[in-house]
């Protein structure tokens, strides 16, 4: 019998607390004013938090403020959420990474630098970090004519366009649906030397390599005209060898003899003598394979060996050397009509020509 008063003892005692609790709680609430401050308390605090984070999803009473949004394609969406945040833009990313899971928004945002400010709810700056946003930012970039791939990447790079490796890849994988680069092999980021044209440019900062590179071929496709090339190949030349002409006398000059030094090259392509033998003497193709800062000097001549070398391999160098402008790339077009074969850079800064290689030693006195 004692066994089984003990069990019930402790049921009893169980069963004492429990009264003794919900006494506890009818004791708490016994005043109806009371259990009405608590509920309205508890509502408040719940609207105040809900009001709060509607005046982030909505951007209601923010103070104004703007931040720059730089995207990489190295970003996680967390990384990108996390700098909205500390930029100030928004202040509950976990509210936010909510948002565009629900509405789908994360897909739209796309790597490029962007301008957001406190003005925009939730779905405007999901739809400011798209492609085509106008809060993304541009930059104008002028290409010099003359400048190589590696000065053009380099300059877009500076300009935040673009990074040099995103161009290399871009430029030496992807097969570009232009004519003038179908016989020109995939592979090295160089083959679009000569066809970057040189212009005053408008990109998107952090734009797609391939819409950067794509624009510029579009513009020579644009400024060398279906007329242009059919004079071209009716005077024997390929379009890669004229704009390996246009690119010499590009380096070769500041513009002011083009035709002359375009007479040259020509002359000593078509019409060589006993002197010249089909070489073209041009000191600008041994530079272009130079490294940087190192100048060309004599010694080059004969220990270069490479085909740029045009003191030692005769013809035109294997592609372009830089990037002509249209008025270079008309003066190796249609050269002056000269019976010169040389040429020097006299003291004043101008271009002597010569008819023999005798008349320019004389001139630079060797």
């Amino acid at each position: 019998m004692e066994e089984n008063k003990k069990p019930m003892q402790r049921k009893a005692q169980s069963e004492n607390k429990s009264s003794k609790k919900r006494r506890g709680r009818r004791k708490i609430f016994s005043n109806p004013w009371t259990y009405l401050l608590f509920v309205f308390g508890v509502s408040a605090i719940l609207a105040a938090t809900c009001w709060t984070i509607a005046n982030d999803v909505l951007a209601l009473n923010k103070g104004e403020h703007s931040a720059v949004i730089t995207i990489t394609e190295d970003d996680s969406f967390s990384s990108i959420v996390n700098q909205i945040e500390d930029n100030g833009i928004i202040e509950y990313k976990s509210i936010f990474k909510l948002f565009t899971f629900v509405t789908g928004g994360k897909k739209h945002i796309t790597e490029g630098t962007y301008v957001l400010n406190t003005e925009m709810d939730y779905r405007a700056i999901i739809s400011g970090l798209s492609a085509r946003s106008n809060q993304r930012m541009t930059t104008v970039v002028t290409i010099p004519e003359g400048y190589n791939v590696d000065q053009i990447f380099a300059l877009l790079e500076e300009k935040g366009v673009s990074t040099v490796a995103k161009l290399r890849e871009m430029s030496s994988t992807h097969d570009y649906a232009f004519s003038f680069l179908e016989d020109i092999p995939i592979g090295n980021y160089k083959r679009l030397e000569g066809y970057l044209f040189p212009d005053t440019y408008e990109f998107y900062m952090g734009e797609n390599p391939l819409y950067v590179l794509n624009k510029m071929l579009v513009n020579f496709d644009a400024k060398v005209t279906d007329e242009m090339r059919a004079v071209i190949l009716d005077r024997g030349y390929t379009i890669q060898e004229m704009m390996i002409i246009a690119s010499m006398i590009e380096k070769e000059t500041d513009g002011t003899d083009r035709g002359k030094i375009a007479s040259v090259i020509r002359n000593r392509l078509e019409k060589p003598t006993n002197e010249t033998v089909g070489f073209l003497n041009v000191d600008a193709t041994l530079q272009y394979v130079l490294p940087d800062g190192e100048e060309v000097t004599q010694d080059h001549y004969q220990t270069l060996e490479s085909p740029y070398n045009t003191y030692k391999y005769k013809g035109l160098p294997p592609t372009p050397i830089a990037n002509p402008g249209i008025e270079t790339i008309l003066a190796a077009m249609n050269p002056d009509n000269t019976d010169y074969y040389y040429y020097a850079l006299g003291d004043d800064d101008l271009h002597h020509f010569f008819k023999t290689h005798d008349q320019q030693v004389a001139f630079l006195g060797w």
